[in-house]
Order: structure tokens, then C-alpha cells, then sequence
């Protein structure tokens, strides 16, 4: 039974190396059967997405708007400028290194059927006319669902006690189950017929050799995204910013082993302490940036899919990704506490401005989830340099400015 408890990290690497070792050798009539399997994911998933999408981004900014007063605002903004430029760093790093390394690996073929294997039936959103389809349409589509969860979102901010807001809140224990119970633990046999696919192919050991390089420099990204967040805070704090991170190696270390920011909160919060920031400063804003503040989910999910597109000769330009940065340090505040939870809040975002298919996505969902832990860490250290920050503008009274606003709200007729 222990077997059974491995984490999500290890069955991936399990079915990455079984599809690679399975590949040569699968009989086509079992490789048909596992391409079925992957199209009826690939298509729940497609399904699910704006699910996904209205499920966990609608109480999450209504939830964020409740609370604190200016100081809500002015963290969340530091927060999202900090995801957003990670985003950037890694997007012009990516271009720098990736170019020559990624371009022409030739994915591209895949997509065409290179493995000469094909699904029994086919689970799709939009009918073209083949006998051996199903056809399952989303319920709305992945903008329309964005934007229906942008303006419910807001408009509950303004209402309080409200049922439409329960109903949200309930509607996400929902999802996070359909995302724990469901998509994590299909995802990964779902890799296993990607990847034997690939190996099937010939293509596996290239693509594999190059995407090294691409974890290779999204680890050592977020090391120097920490660092930079933390030069920045300790000139505004004043304080040492090598010792400042360094008193938060028990929340990064903590971090590599739950792979959740919420997990991490006690943790964080005393590190955060460590570094002389004052109760209330640190009990806003670890809870709060364990939500929004995702500069390490930001870096890792950049550089994948830049160099997803540059082997798949994709659009790259910089006018065609800011865009989808500038989402992305949106979306991703609706990440649940799940391994992978990020990427498959992301998937949308994937399919709809990046034009990704189901092979990229797999290959989004594997390397991702590899490097999950390390992204989680990078997040929850980066809090620590926002606390120094909201401590040295506040002066450490934030809780006297929270209830100076509660009580004027309770008194305003």
C-alpha cells in the first residue's frame, strides 16, 4: 500500500521513464488505447477549464477586496508588480538562452500522428466530422469565464453576507475537489501516453535533452529573483538583504517538502518575524501574498512555455507574450494548495492566448509539476521581502490602521 502513497512527483517521473522505456516496443493496439485514454482527459480537462476558471477566480477576488483597507491594495500591488516582473525576467532570459538551444526540435510532427498511433475515439469540444468522436463543448468559454469571474468577483467585493458569495465559496470546494480527486491523480498516466508517444516516435530523448536545460535555468531564475526582491526590500527597509534571506531558510526548506504556500503560513510567518517584522505586519501579509504573490509559479510557468514555443515554432514575440504574462499574474491567484493546481488554473490561459494542444499541455503539466516545490519555495521566501517592505511603509502599525477602518466602515450610515 505504501506504493500507492507515493507523491505526485515520483508517479510522474515513474510514468515519464515507462513511457520512454515502453515506447519502441508498445504494440499499437495498446498505444491506440492509451492516446483514447489521453483524448478523454484531454477533453474532461478542456471541459474543465472554465470551470476551473469561474470556480476559483471568483471567490478569490472577492475575498481579496474584504478586509484591511489601503493596506490591502498597496500589498497586492507590490505583489503583482513582483510576479509580473519575474515574468518578464524570465521571458527575456528565455529568449536570450532558449533560441538557440529549443528552435526546430520538431514537435511539431507529433501533432500530425509521427508515432503512426492514433485513439480509438476521441473526446473533442467542437465537431470535425470524424465517425469516432465525441463531442463535448465547454459550458462557456475560457474568456468569457475570465471575464464572468472578473466582474462577479468585484461586484461581491461591494456586498456583504451575501448568498451569491457562499454559493462561490462552496462552488470552489467543488473544483478543488475536481482538481485534487480527479486531474491530479489522472495526470500521470496521461503523461505516460504523452511521453510513449514521443519515444514511439523517435523524439522523446531530443525533446527530453533540450528541456534539461530549460529546468536548468528556471531553478537558477528563482534564485536570482530572490535575490533581487531581496536587494530591493533591504534598501527600502534598510536591513541586510543577505541576512534577511537567510532568515527565511526554514520557510523555503518547509516549502520544498508541502509544495503549498498555505502550508507553509506558520513557518513563514515565523521567519518572517526574524527579520524584526512587527506581529501584525507579518499576520497581514504572509496570509495574504500566500494567495497572490506567485513570482516562482510566474518564472517557472514562463520559461516552459516559451520553450514549448520555440520548438514548436510559435509565436514569441514580445507583443504577443506580454499578455498573457500580464493574465497570468492574475490567474494564478486562484491557485489551490495542490501540487499541480497552479498549472491547471494556468491551462486555460495556455489553450486560449498560446494556442496550445493537448501535447503541450502534458509536457506543461510535467515539467512544472517537477520543479513544483521549487516554485512553491520561491513564493512563499519572496513574502518575506513584501513583509519588509509593508513594515517599513507602515512603521509596523498596520493592525491600528485595520481597525481604524473597520470602525469607520461601522460607523458610516
Amino acid at each position: 500500500m505504501r506504493i500507492l502513497r507515493l507523491p505526485l512527483l515520483a508517479w510522474i517521473l515513474i510514468a515519464i521513464v515507462l513511457g520512454l522505456l515502453t515506447g519502441p516496443v508498445m504494440p499499437v493496439w495498446l498505444g491506440n488505447a492509451f492516446l483514447t485514454y489521453n483524448s478523454l482527459f484531454s477533453g474532461l480537462l478542456g471541459f474543465s477549464v472554465p470551470l476551473i476558471i469561474v470556480g476559483l477566480v471568483t471567490p478569490a477576488i472577492a475575498e481579496l477586496g474584504r478586509g484591511a483597507g489601503r493596506w490591502l491594495g498597496i500589498t497586492a500591488g507590490i505583489a503583482y508588480a513582483s510576479t509580473i516582473l519575474a515574468g518578464l525576467l524570465a521571458y527575456l532570459v528565455s529568449r536570450w538562452i532558449f533560441t538557440p538551444v529549443m528552435s526546430g526540435a520538431g514537435l511539431a510532427s507529433l501533432e500530425e500522428g509521427g508515432s503512426g498511433l492514433a485513439p480509438y475515439f476521441s473526446l473533442t469540444a467542437s465537431p470535425t466530422g470524424s465517425p469516432t468522436e465525441i463531442v463535448l463543448p465547454p459550458a462557456i468559454d475560457v474568456m468569457t469565464a475570465l471575464v464572468l469571474a472578473f466582474v462577479v468577483g468585484i461586484g461581491l467585493t461591494r456586498i456583504r453576507c451575501s448568498v451569491l458569495l457562499q454559493a462561490a465559496v462552496e462552488f470552489r470546494g467543488v473544483i478543488e475537489m475536481l482538481i485534487r480527486s480527479v486531474i491530479v491523480p489522472a495526470l500521470p498516466l496521461y503523461i505516460f501516453g504523452i511521453f510513449m508517444d514521443l519515444s514511439k516516435s523517435g523524439e522523446a530523448y531530443d525533446v527530453i535533452g533540450r528541456f534539461l536545460v530549460v529546468v536548468i535555468v528556471s531553478f537558477s531564475l528563482t534564485l536570482v529573483v530572490l535575490l533581487i526582491q531581496y536587494t530591493i526590500a533591504g534598501a527600502i527597509a534598510g536591513v541586510n538583504p543577505l541576512r534577511a534571506l537567510w532568515n527565511m531558510r526554514d520557510a523555503y526548506v518547509t516549502a520544498l517538502g508541502t509544495s503549498s504556500s498555505a502550508a507553509t503560513i506558520p513557518v513563514t510567518l515565523a521567519s518572517v518575524k526574524r527579520n524584526r517584522v512587527t506581529h501584525a505586519v507579518a499576520g497581514f501579509v504572509v496570509p495574504l501574498c500566500a494567495t497572490i504573490h506567485l513570482s516562482g509559479s510566474m518564472v517557472k510557468i514562463t520559461c516552459f512555455s516559451m520553450a514549448i514555443l520555440l520548438v514548436t515554432d510559435g509565436p514569441v514575440s514580445f507583443a504577443s507574450y506580454a499578455p498573457f504574462i500580464l493574465m497570468l499574474g492574475i490567474m494564478m491567484i486562484a491557485a489551490p494548495g495542490v501540487p499541480g493546481g497552479a498549472i491547471a488554473a494556468a491551462a486555460g490561459l495556455l489553450t486560449s492566448m498560446l494556442g496550445f494542444g493537448e501535447v503541450e499541455v502534458g509536457l506543461m503539466f510535467a515539467l512544472y509539476i517537477a520543479l513544483d516545490s521549487f516554485g512553491t519555495a520561491t513564493n512563499v521566501t519572496g513574502d518575506g521581502a513584501i513583509a519588509l517592505v509593508i513594515n517599513r511603509l507602515t512603521r509596523g502599525r498596520i493592525g491600528e490602521d485595520v481597525e481604524e477602518t473597520e470602525d469607520r466602515e461601522h460607523v458610516a450610515p
